[in-house]
């Protein structure tokens, strides 16, 4: 079977976890299968100098988010499972209750009632009582709430070495295994 993975991209801040996990699966024997949301447009433009046409163009296959006829919202067709990257509140709470309004929550919706890996790169602070809600809420689903906060301990120099160490983790609980998720190798005595 082709490794497949689909890359949502919503609209909180931190639209370069999305790019960044494009990135990294070129590199891979991974097809990927991007859907990216209104809010995550309004990001693009404002907090990066990347093109639409340039972030697409990481992807295998683009697919609009209006369209809920989708390949990715059918679970016959056969996924590893999906990386939102950032996932905002918004998209969070329409995966936490079940809400396919666009193909971005039905694809994670569909990930999860085949049983398959959906990990969500939350993005928002402080969280208030219903995000935290949701977040057990899709955590009981068997979905992953993945906040990409930073891990200090690998030194990072640059914000790109940040982001680029929580998506190849995020991405290695696909079993995907990036040159950026080595193990740690613990302290020396």
């Amino acid at each position: 079977m082709v490794r497949r993975l689909i890359i949502g991209i919503s609209g909180a801040s931190g639209f370069q976890y999305g790019v960044k996990a494009l990135e990294l699966l070129r590199a891979q024997d991974v097809e990927t299968h991007l859907v990216v949301s209104k809010g995550a447009e309004m990001a693009r433009a404002s907090e990066t100098a990347y093109a639409r046409d340039e972030v697409y163009a990481l992807a295998d296959f683009v697919h609009p988010i209006g369209n809920i006829g989708a390949c990715i919202a059918s679970g016959t067709f056969k996924t590893d499972g999906m990386l939102v990257a950032p996932c905002s509140m918004r998209t969070l709470a329409s995966v936490a209750h079940g809400f396919g309004d666009n193909l971005l929550t039905r694809a994670a919706d569909v990930v999860l009632k085949e049983r398959r890996r959906l990990v969500l790169m939350v993005r928002e602070t402080p969280l208030n009582l219903a995000h935290l809600d949701n977040m057990k809420r899709v955590t009981e689903m068997g979905g992953v709430v993945f906040p990409p906060v930073p891990a200090m301990y690998r030194k990072p120099q640059t914000a790109d070495d940040i982001v680029t160490h929580s998506v190849a983790h995020a991405l290695s609980l696909f079993g995907i295994d990036t040159p950026d998720s080595a193990e740690w190798q613990g302290m020396a005595d």
